[in-house]
């Protein structure tokens, strides 16, 4: 599936994204312009930035995946 649709698919779900020079960021994917995506990252603390890679920098997007089913351990009772 090409980047772009592949793109618009995942808009407003948490994503990695490696680039073109070999580092990747994970945020979640605000939206598609322009040629663009835009994600919102965590800086730090309570700090989170919008950012935007054009595709030409984008090697791949991929969702994240799903969390595994916790596993419960019984209490016992007292």
């Amino acid at each position: 599936m090409p980047i772009q649709q592949k793109a618009y698919a995942l808009i407003g779900r948490p994503v990695g994204i490696s680039l073109m020079d070999g580092t990747g960021v994970s945020g979640i994917l605000c939206s598609v312009q322009d040629g663009s995506i835009y994600v919102i990252e965590y800086l730090y603390h309570t700090q989170f930035a919008t950012k935007h890679y054009t595709f030409n920098q984008v090697r791949d997007i991929m969702p994240y995946p799903q969390c595994p089913q916790p596993v419960y351990t019984p209490q016992p009772l007292y």
